[in-house]
């Protein structure tokens, strides 16, 4: 006799999932109380006796309007119609905005952004266990100064659209930009119309713009393969538009890319040091927003302390921070992409600076390495420092200077410093990615001064 199945020899109770609530149609009143951190308001209604209501999230709205909005989602919402307007609301520079995916601020004055920015990251650092912050500096990068792009592109039976996708959506053409430089900008159509003729684009293709000092250099991600008659119009393109690179890669590929065109040396300066970045390689989003995190974290370097003195750079990069940290001490620049270390070795040269291969997230600096440096720099991912941190706090720098892209992660690394006795001495706010809520941030931590007492 065959053994019956495990388990259905006593029946089991049915298990149901908890039905989806119904998304309720009617439009209703809100009002905006403040932003959330991605920027969208944060609307409670204004029925009688509906204080108590969860609050909804609504883009595109300001503290203090009254909007007419349609739920989308358990604490979502749509605007339909503005009743009464912020007096922080301007009307947005760009036709595309609400549209493509881009900006989320625009409708809001860029100097009620900078403060409301300036304020978030004051409030988060308190809460994280800072008191008596120094004054915060700040600065807002002014428009049409974005030097990198990173776009899609789709092949559709009237054309080529190339531009950003609209928030979870499809992609949305981009015929203007108030944000990226005129350069970038100037580039666009000329790039449909020879995308429409390639071979190696089919149906999909990614595509990043880096503005160089040299021109504009481009990595170019495809669903096909390019054929010579591809290589020839490239070349003949990126001559009649001043472009000195363009690579290619399989979309969806981790190889390294393939160098299509060459026409000229696809160089950047920092600190007037000449570098030849990779292809596609992380800038700054301007060259504004990079003087400024430069300039913070030059001033907060400690005096030097002679020629033994040294600096232990983390996630430097291709080397945007490296050579300016090098007219103080000797720098140990860790960076864990091989395209930038190769290209910032290659600058080193006679320049104080030793470049070395780490992925700080699997093998980071060791404390011996860091306890006797002037300072530790460090400008992490959007992620944060993770275990790189146990290090630094092992280490016990005097001064960490620390650069941040997501306030997020240095709140939660800065509870950490707070606790191993080490004080937030100087502080700048740096609207980097201007109509977005995203900010940079540059930190300056020193060890309190340890109380002595007589014998």
């Amino acid at each position: 006799m065959a053994r019956k199945a495990e388990g259905r020899g006593r029946r089991r109770p049915h298990s149901r999932q908890p039905p989806t609530p119904a998304i309720d149609p009617t439009p209703r009143r809100y009002r905006i109380e403040a932003l959330g951190v991605s920027g969208d308001g944060i609307g409670r209604l204004t029925d009688a006796g509906a204080q108590q209501a969860a609050p909804v999230f609504i883009p595109y709205t300001a503290p203090g309007d009254e909007v007419l909005a349609r739920s989308t989602g358990k604490d979502r919402a749509s605007i339909l119609e503005i009743c009464s307007s912020a007096p922080e609301r301007v009307t947005p520079p760009c036709s595309l905005f609400e549209t493509c995916g881009g900006c989320s601020l625009q409708h809001l004055s860029a100097e009620w952004i900078l403060e409301w920015k300036t304020a978030e990251v004051v409030t988060g650092l308190h809460r994280a266990g800072a008191v008596d912050l120094p004054p915060a500096a700040s600065f807002q990068t002014p428009p049409a100064t974005r030097r990198r792009a990173d776009l899609a592109a789709r092949r559709k039976h009237d054309g080529v659209i190339l531009g950003l996708h609209r928030r979870a959506g499809n992609v949305v053409d981009l015929t203007e930009c108030s944000l990226l430089h005129p350069d970038i900008v100037s580039l666009l159509p000329v790039l449909r119309t020879v995308l429409e003729r390639l071979d190696l684009f089919r149906r999909e293709a990614d595509l990043v713009i880096n503005l160089f000092d040299s021109g504009p250099d481009l990595l170019l991600a495809s669903d096909g393969l390019p054929s010579t008659g591809d290589r020839t119009k490239l070349a003949a393109f990126c001559k009649t538009h001043r472009i000195s690179r363009l690579c290619w890669k399989q979309k969806d590929s981790q190889e390294n890319p393939e160098t299509l065109v060459q026409l000229t040396p696809s160089v950047v300066t920092f600190d007037r040091v000449e570098i030849e970045p990779p292809s596609g390689a992380f800038l700054q989003a301007s060259r504004e927003g990079e003087t400024a995190i430069r300039t913070a974290v030059l001033d907060a370097l400690p005096p030097s302390k002679g020629r033994k003195a040294k600096i232990i750079e983390l996630y430097a990069g291709c080397g945007t921070l490296t050579f300016g940290l090098a007219t103080h001490a000797r720098v140990e620049a860790y960076e864990g992409h091989p395209g930038a270390v190769e290209a910032l070795a290659r600058a080193a040269a006679g320049h104080n600076v030793t470049a070395h291969l780490r992925d700080l997230n699997r093998q980071p600096v060791e404390a011996k390495e860091m306890a006797s440096s002037l300072a530790v720099v460090l400008d992490p991912p959007h992620s944060g420092a993770g275990l790189q941190m146990d290090g630094i706090l092992e280490a016990r720098p005097g001064v960490i200077i620390y650069v941040s892209c997501n306030p997020r992660t240095l709140y939660r690394d800065t509870g950490r410093l707070l606790k191993a006795g080490y004080q937030i001495d100087a502080l700048t706010i740096i609207d980097q990615f201007l109509w977005s809520a995203e900010t940079e941030v540059v930190c300056r931590f020193s060890r309190k001064a340890q109380k002595t007492h007589n014998k």
